[in-house]
């Protein structure tokens, strides 16, 4: 505890926000399976479906989303990429096929059958001038309401707090505006759809938005406390929403996971095994949190992995080669799709397909410069 607070101080005098320094906006050097570049991805194919359990996945490193084919049999995983905009970052695939990207200059829609962009919606809210790296302005996290009207795009904003942006999906248009936390990492809705949940990275808060009132409620998420402030390793990042009660599951550090009932505002915190800093989550079919690990932050600290936690709160954790950020998950919740962008340097070009049931060892499939973001399609 008080050796992950001293960490916490010493990254506050040197950096102003985000989870480490030494980070810049430009182009850093990259981990791919041979050592070298990835290279750019083949030219979408128009009129050609994605196969059913294909990936889509956002760029950060450039201004696309990449298809890949995840099956080791392939001899080339890429299928194809779409331009979106700068530094794409989160995105969601809706009912109907259509891909919503938050980019750094608005929400990109694609056409995921026809691999082509159908519209690209430029937000509301001013956020400087467009750039790329860790700390670029524009969309982070995004989400899509259970019947599918609407997007939700949490919009950073360089030096002050960020936007929830609410997207009418018919008419593709910014139809409200919400302020929330400091660097919107990750959006989330509730089941029923009547609350949307904003994870403010620099805010140590979660926000819940109601999107038809435009009103908010405001729920500090600090297990580790706010030591550090922006320059503070010990904040939140991503969220899950738990469908049988509704509840936030917030994994910190490999230590810690919060728990948050957002009728209440109160949070427990339980045990987690994995020790090592924590960013992308999601939840498999049947309940089963799967959590990524970035890498250690302290000396001692343990390295990339994949926590595997059953609802009961048994936990297997899988190492991974080098750092990754997110995660998705099959149909069937057998696999698991492990980005290997990174919001920082160490980043890598692909994806490691992780087989939940253990019977298989990892691999790792080329996929797109500096994947963040993923959905399967």
């Amino acid at each position: 505890m008080s050796a992950r607070r001293a960490v916490s101080a010493l990254a506050a005098a040197l950096v102003l926000a985000g989870c480490a320094a030494g980070t810049s906006a430009g182009p850093a050097a990259s981990r791919t399976h041979s050592g070298a570049p990835a290279a750019p991805a083949p030219s979408p194919s128009a009129g050609r479906a994605a196969p059913h359990g294909t990936l889509l996945v956002a760029d950060f490193g450039g201004d696309t989303v990449t298809f890949v084919d995840p099956d080791p049999g392939q001899d080339r995983h890429t299928l194809g990429s779409v331009e979106v905009g700068t530094a794409p970052y989160g995105l969601v695939v809706d009912g109907e096929g259509l891909a919503w990207v938050a980019t750094a200059e608005g929400v990109a829609v694609v056409d995921t059958a026809k691999r082509t962009r159908l519209a690209r919606i430029p937000y509301r809210t001013r956020t400087g001038p467009v750039t790329t790296g860790e700390y670029r302005g524009g969309g982070m996290g995004i989400a899509l309401a259970p019947d599918g009207r609407h997007v939700y795009v949490g919009v950073h904003v360089p030096g002050r707090d960020g936007v929830l942006e609410i997207v009418d999906t018919a008419t593709r248009e910014v139809t409200g505006t919400v302020p929330v936390g400091r660097r919107p990492f990750d959006v989330d809705v509730s089941p029923d759809g009547t609350e949307v949940y904003v994870t403010g990275h620099d805010s140590f808060d979660v926000t819940a938005v109601d999107p038809a009132t435009r009103g908010t409620r405001r729920f500090e998420v600090a297990p580790y406390g706010t030591e550090g402030g922006l320059g503070s390793w010990l904040k939140p990042h991503h969220a899950v929403v738990r469908p049988a009660d509704g509840k936030l599951l917030l994994p910190f550090e490999g230590e810690r996971l919060v728990v948050l009932d957002p009728r209440t505002g109160r949070s427990t915190v339980e045990p987690m095994t994995a020790d090592t800093h924590q960013h992308g989550a999601t939840l498999a079919p049947d309940g089963t949190l799967l959590v990524v690990g970035t890498g250690p932050i302290l000396s001692e600290d343990r390295g990339p992995s994949l926590t595997i936690r059953t609802p009961g709160g048994a936990e297997r954790v899988v190492p991974l080669d080098g750092p990754h950020e997110d995660v998705a998950v099959s149909d069937d919740g057998r696999t698991a799709y492990v980005t290997e962008g990174f919001t920082r340097d160490g980043y890598g070009n692909g994806i490691t397909v992780v087989d939940l049931t253990g019977a298989k060892r990892p691999f790792e499939v080329v996929a797109g410069a500096r994947p963040l973001g993923i959905a399967v399609l």
